[in-house]
């Protein structure tokens, strides 16, 4: 029992040790204390502060968003011609935290299979970044080859690339896309967000395994496929049209050159073609993708005569039979200020008529002329043939040209601007002039892209002509036209006479302006014109720059002229029907001179591409390798001279990999045809010419793999006239 007045112990003292050991534990008890704070805080941050921060790190460990990727739209010719499209290529990338540690041996396979360096791939792997692109947009049957199963941390994926049908041909207009399938030129930049489409996205969970599956429970949205693109351009006159090209190139030995071909009713663009070309399928210089038709400025030299000519008649200050004195071909001007400056023709010509003056192409008639119309009616109709602005094209980077207010002519421009110089004019501005004057003095807005539809086919956008302004009335027109058909019977332009046919047209010749000076010895030639010149049909503008052998547009362009129109016109039933009608008149084939096709199998690629030049053939090489292997057509066979024989080298052989699927027989299919066969075999496609298949390479029933690619040669169906109706 407690009892109060029981005497208490004394306590015993602490020792020194005990103290030290109960300081230490009181500061454990509150470091403790302190964690135990620090930690509830953290709760309450993590808890109630920044719920909604840690919940989405939460979600994302366990959701991922994958996205669906829009197909992009097809561009299609006039007639439903299939000329780009989308096919699936094979991209690898790599986690260089995990692949890193085997980056020796993803190097060797990978080098084994591309032929790049090791080094290229172990410098990949060894960035301190979570992803990188080891190959991009293989072949398929290419990536089979990489053991990429083996190679940790490297993951196989499929991606859209474009694919164009044709490699080469209309490369400046249809554009292409980079490595992101964005389009960066041509059509392909111009109407990139229609062509791409939308992406869509599917949300997916990932188990304990990683293993992703998709949710219900969360949003979906569909891809939205891009839209497709029918143009205005024919394919089979865009592949006569550059063939040519290719041969009036090799003649004159000229550094580039162009052509465009308008319907003048309407304002179409039938065929634009650039040279150098460039294979879309495999581009080596970007630069080749310009398309100068629209983006280059030149001077236009004599072409540029039809605004002087309509401006002078307009204004009843000429006739067509009115003479001028054309100076023996030398003309001496004095302006004031004691500046004298000569003019001077190719032609001494002496007492001439107006109409006379535009066959035999005189400038010295026509700075004459110039100096009755005045500085503001000729300033005027040259804005009224659309000079000095741009035409609206649906095509990028279209240049507005270049013409000089009058305030900023000097005493030399209003004589300098009648036959062409001091003007700067884009090639697609001068055939839509002369397209005014073949349709009737009424100037039209040129377009290239036809209609547009949904991925269902539906039609969500059609193009009409526009009228943009009538140049002329049709009285002053007719004479213009009238002086434009002499050229072509009597005058400068009489090497692009067919027989049958009536055309009108100008040649023109004009120096190049190089830093500040006319460079000597250097010119640009051109040839425009149309057919048939009473109904004309086609307008076809023709330009070299620099041609070495034969720098006039006489001798340099008139023959390119010419072969494109005997080829549209011998092959396309409307115009041959047209021309019956109207003029009453048989067409025949003129019998140009003939070569035997030599033998050139196994022989090097640039031994075979000389001794074609020898025989006076053109050459298509295809495929990179040093020997040709097969040729098309067949030694023996008698061609016109200047045709293109295409040479199929080695690579093109190597490149078949054996495989389960067997190429079709495509001969005797039309070029439509044959794609959409080839494309239900899984195959690939390459084509040279356009028509019906005439060869193919490899030949029919070859084993080979999914996505590998057929070559087709394809000749254009001859309509003779007895055949047409």
């Amino acid at each position: 029992m407690w009892n109060p007045f029981k005497r208490k112990k004394e306590a015993v003292p602490e020792t020194p040790q005990q103290k030290d050991y109960n300081h230490r534990l009181l500061i454990v008890k509150i470091c403790f204390l302190l964690i135990f704070v620090a930690a509830g805080a953290r709760l309450v941050q993590i808890q109630v502060i920044e719920a909604n921060k840690y919940a989405e790190i939460a979600r994302k460990q366990y959701e991922a968003k994958v996205p669906l990727i829009a197909q992009r739209g097809n561009i299609y010719d006039r007639n439903g011609n299939m000329l780009v499209t989308n096919s699936l290529f094979v991209s690898f990338a790599a986690d260089p935290t995990i692949a890193g540690e085997h980056a020796k041996f993803i190097a060797k396979e990978f080098s084994k299979v591309t032929g790049k360096s090791e080094r290229e791939y172990i410098q990949k792997l060894q960035t301190k970044r979570r992803f990188v692109y080891l190959e991009r947009s293989m072949r398929p049957d290419v990536a089979e080859l990489i053991p990429f199963k083996k190679m940790p941390g490297v993951v196989k994926a499929s991606e859209p690339v474009r694919l164009y049908h044709y490699d080469e041909l209309a490369g400046q207009v249809l554009g292409a896309t980079n490595i992101d399938n964005v389009g960066v030129s041509g059509i392909e930049q111009q109407f990139n967000p229609v062509l791409r489409g939308r992406d869509g996205y599917v949300i997916m969970q990932k188990d304990g395994l990683g293993r992703t599956r998709p949710s219900v429970e969360y949003p979906r949205e569909e891809a939205v496929n891009g839209h497709s693109i029918e143009l205005t351009l024919d394919l089979q006159y865009q592949s006569i049209a550059e063939e040519e090209l290719k041969k009036g190139v090799a003649r004159s030995q000229a550094e580039a050159a162009l052509v465009v071909m308008l319907r003048p009713q309407t304002g179409e663009v039938l065929a634009m073609a650039n040279y150098p070309h460039v294979n879309l399928n495999k581009i080596d210089n970007a630069d080749a993708l310009k398309n100068r038709i629209v983006s280059d400025m030149y001077e236009p030299g004599s072409v540029f005569k039809i605004v002087t000519a309509s401006a002078a008649l307009q204004n009843e200050l000429v006739t067509l039979e009115k003479k001028f004195y054309g100076e023996n071909g030398k003309y001496k001007i004095e302006y004031s200020g004691k500046k004298i400056r000569y003019i001077n023709d190719t032609h001494e010509l002496r007492d001439v008529t107006f109409l006379e003056a535009m066959a035999y192409s005189s400038n010295i008639v026509m700075a004459k002329v110039s100096d009755l119309i005045g500085p503001e009616k000729l300033y005027t109709k040259a804005r009224d043939f659309g000079f000095g602005m741009s035409t609206g094209i649906e095509l990028p980077s279209e240049s507005n040209g270049q013409l000089k207010k009058t305030s900023e002519w000097s005493l030399a421009s209003l004589n300098s601007i009648a036959y062409g110089y001091e003007i700067g004019v884009t090639p697609l501005q001068i055939a839509c002039a002369y397209a005014a004057i073949a349709n009737d003095g009424v100037l039209m807005r040129p377009y290239i892209v036809q209609r547009e539809t949904d991925e269902t086919g539906v039609e969500v956008y059609s193009n009409q002509p526009q009228m943009i302004r009538r140049v002329i009335p049709k009285n002053v027109n007719d004479q213009v036209k009238r002086m434009l058909q002499s050229v072509v019977e009597f005058g400068t332009g009489s090497a692009v006479k067919i027989p049958g046919v009536d055309i009108a047209g100008k040649t023109g010749t004009v120096r190049k302006y190089v830093d500040g000076k006319y460079e000597t010895g250097s010119y640009n030639a051109s040839f425009v014109g149309f057919f048939p010149a009473e109904k004309p049909e086609i307008v076809c503008l023709v330009i070299l720059e620099k041609p070495k052998v034969g720098y006039t547009g006489a001798v340099a362009c008139a023959p390119i002229f010419k072969g494109i129109a005997e080829r549209i016109i011998h092959n396309n039933g409307l115009i041959a029907k047209t021309m019956i009608a109207e003029q009453g008149v048989p067409i025949h084939r003129q019998n140009d001179a003939t070569v035997s096709i030599p033998n050139i199998s196994e022989k090097d690629v640039e031994d075979a591409v000389a001794l074609l030049k020898r025989s006076g053939l053109a050459a298509k090489v295809i495929g990179n390798g040093s020997e040709v292997v097969r040729q098309y057509p067949q030694a023996g066979s008698s061609v016109e001279r200047g045709a293109i024989v295409q040479l199929m080298t080695n690579e093109t052989e190597q490149s078949i990999v054996p495989g389960v699927l067997q190429v079709p027989e495509l001969r005797g299919m039309s070029v439509r045809r044959a794609v959409n066969t080839l494309a239900a075999e899984r195959l690939g496609v390459s084509i040279v010419g356009s028509g019906m298949v005439v060869n193919q390479f490899p030949s029919a029933s070859t084993p080979m793999k999914n996505g590998a690619k057929v070559t087709i040669i394809c000749e254009p169906k001859v309509v003779t006239t007895a055949q047409l109706y």
